[in-house]
């Protein structure tokens, strides 16, 4: 039995709730809220950075999670699909305009589309759907539901607009 420990104290929030954790430094925030949170809600793709299923938000701001460093977040605020939804438990109004606009087929894709649907429209890069299509272009469908997706971010950035 060894007696070298080498992991370091990990302390966040996530979906509001306080993390402590003992991790290994290696660890990508993506493992972590998948192996040791079960939050699996996060989808692991490619692992590389390239498809944007693992996105979620670091104090508000999207990160592809699988090259994320879990420490990296040390002391911030962690935010996952499973934290989206409205105090009354219902569905973000992102998560009904996917519903609405036939915004998915397999799902694989749609917690890291809708995370980063989510900061589209708090970035205000919802003028046009070309520049929707833009900022969402970090994300990939393998499905093909690009139109419904825009549609889903048009919507849904149209009743923040309108107050709603």
């Amino acid at each position: 039995m060894s007696t070298n420990d080498s992991t370091v104290k990990f302390v966040c929030t996530v979906n509001g709730e306080d993390v402590r954790l003992r991790l290994d430094p290696r660890e990508s925030l993506l493992d972590v809220l998948r192996e040791r949170l079960a939050l699996t809600g996060t989808k692991k793709g490619c692992d590389q950075g390239h498809c944007g299923a693992c996105t979620v938000h670091v104090d508000g701001r999207r990160v592809v999670a699988c090259l994320t460093p879990a420490l990296q977040v040390t002391g911030r605020a962690v935010t996952t699909i499973e934290g989206v939804a409205g105090e009354d438990g219902g569905l973000h109004p992102l998560q009904q305009a996917f519903v609405d606009n036939d915004a998915l087929q397999c799902g694989y894709c749609t917690p890291g589309q809708i995370m980063s649907g989510i900061a589209c429209i708090a970035e205000g890069h919802t003028a046009t759907d070309d520049e929707i299509r833009e900022y969402l272009s970090g994300n990939i469908c393998r499905c093909g539901a690009y139109a419904g997706i825009v549609a889903a971010v048009r919507q849904t950035a149209g009743a923040t607009r309108n107050g709603a």
